[in-house]
């Protein structure tokens, strides 16, 4: 791993080029995703790009993260939405009060960051927390299909949105339909296609400058009806983005009449709570795919994220929190430092200034078309699936959260969500109300160090989310690097979100050199083979096997193998290979082992489940693969067969900027998979004649080589036996081949 970048002014005239070009696709992302959030919310259209500039300008000097994006986000829709509906008195004056509301929020946010208190967001349960996204995900989706389709429901329910959506559709306005279907193809388009021209620009800005030509097609710049079928349909300038000529004439100020009712405090705590737990999630997510492995300053980050939403409340702009999609591309773009923040903020300013005659001429839909996509994500059938595979009792928590949430409010779905999980987890920890609360504040947890210098953590009773801030201090005291053995052999009831804690907290320790473990869930029970699923203590239980179990097993027995069926919680050597270094590990379990008697190389099969994409979207895969650990230093590299995991994944960012090695000797090999890597000299020493003939006629295999190990793997699903046997004759005919072959 390349050193550190350096920090402060140092770092900038260190990194000053790669941040500048980082920033430059950021910014490109920003300004369509930050007018669109801003149309979405019911706020002016420059309310986004206030809230962008001033969280790249204002935010980056004073920040606890290294590498993070701040700027508006699709969270705060919800929100804004909220409480325009709420403090609407019909004096025109709606907007100003919500921004006295975000600059109140932000005090509140920036206090609570200088108290130390941005732990506070661990105690809100994981899944109710996405039960919320995901009912925000169906406002978007139900404001703007209308604005996509050129149609206009008068109801302020957002089920009966939908439902008009529905009735609305064969009225809808076809000359804006067929803009919104062009952006939607582009946005799927871009993200199944590894198209080096196409992927040149952003999805969103390929979206809005080819919404362009339409408009001139259709001429929306003046008022007049177009015919299609018999039928009439108006177009004309309201179709159009309203942007003022100076950005001066956009600012605005916030209004404080309202502070002493009801309806302005749900907003402020609304905002409040929503922004405070999206930046936090958000500012781990990033930590994860930061190649340098920096830690986000969590309290000193939801400070500089408050003190810059009460800049942007003063003049009119959205609440700012940091934002994953940025933060992902700004990082998949080479950015070192927290000036590619800057930089992103002042292009987007320069933009605003230069191409505010351009943007005049963006239909809405093109706006409403990127946002419908982002609602559609946030609460796909996949989320529901994955919901569930975490456990049925989640699913439960999932929907009642969003149900509640849709026909209430946000602060109403938090805290009916928050009861729900409550009243299951006192049933199912079989206790009185009175015993339960006490298992949770009071149990008796101990710490303690034994002779040989590891830590010993003993945690009693029920461990849900109310007793992460109280676990907390006990691991504090814990130093980084030190090996930890965490025994819940004595809890009555383990839940989801105490199992993220205690698992990121595992990742830390061994990523800083300590050897970390989880103990004493054999008597435990679950609904979901999910590694961090709710657990109830169940003390005659023994673990049962599936069917692949039981044949694995049996594999081993046979060959002289070890397997495994538990989930083994070290996976930081992974992380070593390019594949998982931006690929967030959940688990692996069902490890085959051996060794490769005539090479003495060690092998592993293991069923491994990962993130892909963005934090409160990611979607979940499971794979079987294989580390087979060589005897001998080989260059690293990957390759794979071409066009395969471009069409599943995002591109093979890490290898950014290395050409596809080819052979001209061997054009089948050369066609057949895109090989990548930092030396090339070395690489084609590896990749003999022997070597290619064997990749060409067998089985096509992802395979990476990390320096002293191969990673391989062949489809995105868990390998049945006969495939695992496979696996095991493949890896040993390869090692032999580059043992024969390898100097």
């Amino acid at each position: 791993m390349e050193n550190e970048p350096k920090k402060g002014f140092q770092g900038l005239i260190e990194n000053w080029k790669n941040d500048l070009v980082a920033a430059l696709s950021v910014a490109l992302i920003a300004l369509p995703l930050s007018l669109g959030i801003a149309l979405a919310a019911g706020a002016p259209a420059m309310a986004g790009i206030f809230s962008a500039i001033v969280g790249g300008i204002v935010t980056t000097f004073y920040r606890g993260g290294h590498i993070s994006v701040n700027g508006p986000a699709k969270g705060v829709i919800g929100v804004i939405l909220l409480g325009i509906v709420l403090m609407d008195d019909g004096s025109g004056q709606a907007f100003n009060y919500v921004l006295a509301a975000v600059v109140v929020s932000g005090s509140i946010q920036a206090l609570l960051g200088i108290l130390k208190l941005g732990r506070l967001a661990d105690i809100f349960h994981s899944t109710v927390i996405h039960g919320i996204l995901a009912a925000i995900g169906i406002i978007i989706f139900a404001k703007q299909i209308h604005v996509a389709m050129g149609t206009h429901s008068e109801s302020s329910n957002i089920i009966q949105n939908l439902v008009d959506a529905l009735v609305l559709f064969p009225k809808a306005n076809p000359f804006v339909l067929v803009i919104s279907l062009s952006g939607l193809f582009l946005l799927l388009l871009h993200s199944k296609t590894s198209n080096k021209v196409f992927n040149l620009l952003p999805g969103p800005i390929w979206v809005v400058a080819l919404s362009i030509p339409f408009v001139y097609l259709f001429d929306f710049f003046d008022l007049h009806n177009l015919s299609l079928f018999n039928k009439s349909y108006e177009v004309g300038p309201t179709l159009l983005l309203d942007i003022p000529d100076s950005i001066l004439e956009s600012i605005m100020h916030p209004n404080f009449d309202k502070i002493n009712t009801i309806e302005f405090w749900t907003t402020v705590f609304s905002i409040l709570i929503i922004t405070s737990i999206e930046s936090l999630a958000i500012a781990k997510a990033v930590d994860k795919i930061d190649p340098y492995k920096r830690k986000t300053d969590l309290n000193k980050d939801l400070t500089g994220i408050g003190l810059s939403t009460i800049v942007a409340g003063l003049v009119g702009g959205l609440p700012v929190i940091a934002v994953i999609i940025r933060s992902t591309v700004n990082i998949h773009n080479g950015a070192k430092t927290k000036w590619s923040n800057l930089y992103q903020g002042l292009m987007l300013l320069i933009f605003i200034v230069i191409l505010s005659p351009v943007m005049r001429q963006v239909p809405l839909c093109a706006f409403a078309i990127l946002l419908v996509f982002t609602g559609f994500k946030l609460a796909s059938p996949a989320v529901f699936k994955q919901a569930y595979g975490q456990g049925p009792e989640q699913l439960v928590f999932f929907i009642g959260t969003m149900v509640l949430t849709l026909y209430t409010n946000l602060l109403v779905g938090l805290v009916g969500g928050l009861l729900l999980v409550l009243t299951t987890h006192l049933l199912l920890a079989n206790l009185s109300i009175t015993d339960f609360f006490k298992t949770v504040y009071f149990s008796k947890n101990k710490l303690n160090q034994l002779s040989d210098g590891v830590f010993n953590l003993k945690i009693v009773g029920v461990a849900n989310f109310l007793g992460i801030l109280k676990i907390d201090k006990l691991i504090s005291q814990i130093p980084s690097g030190a090996s930890v053995n965490i025994d819940l052999s004595d809890t009555r009831l383990v839940g989801i979100t105490y199992m993220d804690y205690l698992v990121e907290f595992l990742k830390t320790q061994r990523a800083t050199g300590g050897k970390a473990s989880i103990t004493g869930l054999d008597s435990h029970v679950s609904y979901s083979t999910y590694n961090r699923a709710l657990k109830i203590s169940l003390k005659s239980t023994s673990p049962k096997f599936s069917q692949r179990q039981i044949r694995l097993q049996d594999l081993a027995k046979e060959n002289n193998y070890q397997f495994n069926s538990r989930v083994v919680w070290d996976t930081v050597y992974l992380k070593t290979f390019k594949f998982f270094e931006i690929r967030p590990i959940e688990r692996k379990y069902n490890c085959l082992s051996g060794v490769f008697k005539n090479s003495n190389s060690s092998w592993e099969i293991a069923d491994v489940t990962f993130n892909e994409g963005q934090a409160f979207t990611a979607e979940t895969f499971n794979t079987t693969l294989m580390v087979i650990t060589l005897n001998k230093t080989i260059p690293p590299f990957t390759m794979e067969k071409e066009g395969v995991l471009d069409i599943i994944f995002d591109k093979v960012m890490p290898f950014k900027g290395y050409k596809d090695i080819d052979f001209e000797m061997y054009p089948d090999f050369s066609k057949k998979f895109l090989l990548l890597g930092g030396n090339e000299r070395k690489i084609r020493s590896v990749f003999t004649e022997e070597i290619i003939r064997f990749f060409e006629k067998n089985q096509t295999y992802h395979i990476e080589s990390n320096g002293e190990a191969l990673l391989l793997f062949n489809k995105i699903k868990l390998a049945r036996t006969d495939e695992t046997v496979a696996f095991i004759d493949y890896g040993k005919e390869l090692v032999k081949l580059l043992n024969n072959k390898t100097p």
